[in-house]
C-alpha cells in the first residue's frame, strides 16, 4: 500500500497544489487546516509523514511536533515543514522541537519529493522494528529502557583538509563526543577495519559534486556489512538539488544544502546518533527475543519450541533424500534425588554439565535440546540404525562413566541417563510415496512417541539404558 501523507496548512492553494505534485508519486494524501485538526486526524489515521506549514492558525510546525510526541503511536511521525522564509533562531527552534527538516519556498519539486521518500523509509524502519520490540516486550524478553547520553563518533570526509579541520574543532564542544576527519579512500581502507564511527558528514564542495565520488560513497557504505547501519549526513558547500536528490535516494540520512553551520550541524548529527543507537537497542531487543525463544537459559541447548519444527524440517529432508534419520528422547535418571540431597544448584550445574557432554559428543549436523526439566532431545539426520544406536550406547557411558563435580557435594556423584530411540527406516521421496504416505509433521510425532515409549521401557527395564521403540503395528 502507498504511503499516506497528512498536508497541513492553512491556505487552501498551497495544500491543492502540493497534494497534486504528491498524488502524482502515488501517494495517498490528507489534508487538515490547523494544528487541532492535524493532530485528529494523525491520531485516527496514523500517516507516514505530515509535511505542515512552518506557522498554522492555532500553533506551528514545532508545537504540531512537540503535541505528537506526546503519544506512542505519533512520535515516530516524520514531520517536513515548509516556510516562506525563516530566519535562523527559528530554523534552530523548530529542528530542536524534532521536526526533521524545512524546505523554504520556491523548492524544488524534485528535492522535495526526495526528502519525502527518505523520511518515510526511516519511519517504516523504526515503525517495523517498534513492532518487534513491542513483541519482544510481550513475551517479556525486551531489556529495560535505555536513556542515551551525548556519546558518539563522528567522521568529517572531504577533500578539503584544512576547512574541515576547522569545523571539527568548532563541532566538539557542540558534540560530546568524538570527532575525526578521513578522505574518501580512508573511509573504505584502514578506517572501517577500526570499527565503523556512528555517523559519517560527506562534504560535497565545487571540488567534487561533479565527480560523483561521494554519491559512490554513499553506495558503498550502505552495501558494506560494517558500516550499513551508520548514519550518513551530506553537507553541500553549494546548494545542488539534483545531487541532494541523488544523495538521498541512493541511502543518505540527512541533508544541509547551504553549507556549514556548526550549530545546526550539531543538532542534526546529535538525532542522528539518537536514530541509530535506538536501532542498535531494537535489533539487540529482537535478537535477544529470538535467542530467548529457541535457546534453553539455563544450558544454552535449542528448547521444545526449536525442536519440534526442526523435527518436522529433517523428516521433509529425509523424504526427499531418501536417507533415514534418528530420534532419541534422554532423561536423567533419579534426577529429583540429586536436587533434594544436594539443592537446587547442584541440580543446575548437573543439566549444565550434562548438556556440554551430549553436546561435545554429537555431529555438527546433529540437533540436541532441552525439552523438560531434565529431558532432553536429539535429532541425528541421515543415520542409520546400527550408527544411533552406537551414539546412544556412547552418551550413556559418557554421562554414567564420569561423576560429575557438585556445589553441595564434597565428594564426585555419578549421575546415569536413560534413552528412548527411534529410527524413520522407510522414508518416501513425493514420487514414491503416493497419497498414502503420511506428512513430514506426522512421522516426526510419530517418531516421538515411538522414542517416548522406549524411553520409559528403558525406565522400567533398569534405567541407564539404551531401549529401540518400534512402529505400532
Amino acid at each position: 500500500m502507498q504511503a499516506r501523507i497528512l498536508i497541513a496548512d492553512p491556505i487552501v492553494t498551497n495544500r491543492i497544489v502540493l497534494k497534486v505534485k504528491l498524488a502524482s508519486a502515488f501517494y495517498t494524501v490528507i489534508q487538515a487546516g490547523t494544528m487541532a485538526e492535524a493532530t485528529e486526524i494523525a491520531l485516527s489515521d496514523a500517516p507516514d509523514l505530515i509535511i505542515s506549514a512552518l506557522e498554522l492558525p492555532d500553533g506551528s510546525a514545532a508545537e504540531l511536533c512537540a503535541q505528537l510526541a506526546k503519544w506512542s503511536q505519533t512520535r515516530q511521525i516524520g514531520i517536513l515543514a515548509l516556510a516562506g522564509q525563516i530566519d535562523h533562531a527559528t530554523r534552530m527552534t523548530t529542528l530542536e522541537a524534532g521536526v526533521h527538516d524545512i524546505l523554504v519556498r520556491p523548492y524544488d519539486e524534485t528535492l522535495l519529493l526526495s526528502r519525502v521518500r527518505s523520511l518515510i523509509r526511516t519511519y517504516n524502519a523504526e515503525a517495523e522494528w517498534q513492532i518487534r520490540d513491542d513483541t519482544t516486550r510481550a513475551l517479556g524478553f525486551a531489556e529495560p529502557e535505555v536513556t542515551f547520553g551525548p556519546q558518539g563518533e563522528f567522521v568529517l570526509v572531504g577533500q578539503d583538509r584544512t576547512t574541515i579541520q576547522r569545523w571539527a574543532i568548532g563541532l566538539r564542544p557542540l558534540l560530546g563526543g568524538k570527532v575525526t576527519l578521513a578522505s574518501d579512500k580512508e573511509i573504505m581502507g584502514k578506517r572501517l577495519d577500526k570499527g565503523p564511527p556512528d555517523v559519517f558528514v560527506l562534504v560535497i564542495g565545487p571540488e567534487t559534486a561533479g565527480s560523483g565520488d561521494s554519491l559512490r560513497l554513499i553506495s558503498a557504505l550502505r552495501t558494506n556489512a560494517r558500516s550499513r547501519h551508520c548514519g550518513i549526513l551530506v553537507l553541500q558547500t553549494q546548494p545542488d538539488a539534483t545531487l541532494a536528490t541523488n544523495a538521498l535516494d541512493m541511502g543518505a540520512d540527512d541533508l544541509m544544502t547551504d553549507g556549514f553551520d556548526a550549530a545546526e550541524l550539531a543538532l542534526r548529527l546529535k538525532a542522528l546518533l539518537r536514530r541509530k543507537l535506538l536501532s542498535e537497542k531494537l535489533r539487540q531487543t529482537v535478537r535477544t527475543g529470538l535467542k530467548a525463544a529457541m535457546y534453553d537459559p539455563l544450558t544454552g541447548l535449542y528448547n521444545r519450541r526449536y525442536a519440534m519444527p526442526h523435527l518436522v524440517r529433517v523428516a521433509e529432508q529425509a523424504r526427499s533424500t531418501g536417507r533415514p534419520f534418528a530420534v532419541m528422547v534422554c532423561d536423567l535418571d533419579h534426577f529429583k534425588r540429586i536436587n533434594d540431597l544436594y539443592g537446587h544448584a547442584s541440580g543446575d550445574a548437573v543439566l549444565v554439565e550434562v548438556a556440554e557432554r551430549l553436546r561435545s559428543s554429537l555431529r555438527a549436523m546433529d540437533m540436541v535440546a532441552r525439552i523438560g526439566g531434565e529431558e532432553f532431545m536429539i535429532v541425528m539426520p541421515a543415520t542409520t540404525l546400527p550408527e544411533a544406536r552406537q551414539a546412544a550406547l556412547r552418551l550413556c557411558d559418557l554421562i554414567g562413566g564420569s561423576p560429575f563435580d557438585l556445589p553441595g557435594s564434597a565428594d564426585p556423584v555419578r549421575i546415569t541417563i536413560s534413552i528412548g530411540m527411534a529410527l524413520d527406516t522407510q522414508p518416501q521421496s513425493p514420487e514414491e510415496a503416493g497419497d498414502a504416505d503420511i506428512s513430514a509433521e506426522d512421522a516426526g510425532a510419530r517418531l516421538m512417541d515411538q522414542a517416548d515409549k522406549a524411553l520409559y521401557a528403558a525406565k522400567v527395564k533398569g534405567r541407564n539404558q539404551v531401549k529401540l521403540g518400534r512402529p505400532a503395528a
